[in-house]
């Protein structure tokens, strides 16, 4: 993997601390990094799965709508802040790789370096599954 810009390494650091789940993407919307509670969401450690490209990430955790049909790549808040630049959210389903589903609220945001060099961008997301 390419180096990262500095913004991104220490991006990853915080995230490492957070106690809500976080995506981190480059600006192809590879997958950088995604902290220890996504892990309890996603059903597979990062350590397990390694970075991976848009096209694997937004469908190895199976997002669907309210009725189960599966999402695009591209209705996915993530995959909107990378094709715009600004910040986007939504709620949908995800299968996990544990065969656990589970309804997720995500507020994806861009990131920019200096001078406004986009970068790539940010989703935390939360369980809104109730039990």
């Amino acid at each position: 993997m390419a180096i990262q810009p500095i913004e991104l390494i220490l991006g990853r650091q915080f995230i490492d601390g957070l106690s809500m789940p976080v995506f981190l993407v480059d600006p192809e919307g590879n997958l950088l990094f995604y902290n220890e509670p996504a892990e309890e969401i996603l059903g597979i450690r990062f350590g397990e799965t390694g970075s991976m490209p848009v096209e694997e990430w937004s469908t190895i955790f199976k997002p669907t709508d309210i009725e189960g049909n599966p999402l695009p790549p591209e209705s996915l808040p993530l995959v909107q802040t990378l094709t715009h630049h600004k910040p986007a959210q939504g709620s949908f389903y995800i299968d996990n790789l544990k065969g656990e589903k589970h309804l997720i609220n995500v507020s994806a945001i861009p990131i920019e370096g200096r001078p406004k060099r986009f970068l790539g961008a940010m989703a935390l997301f939360w369980n809104s599954n109730f039990s």
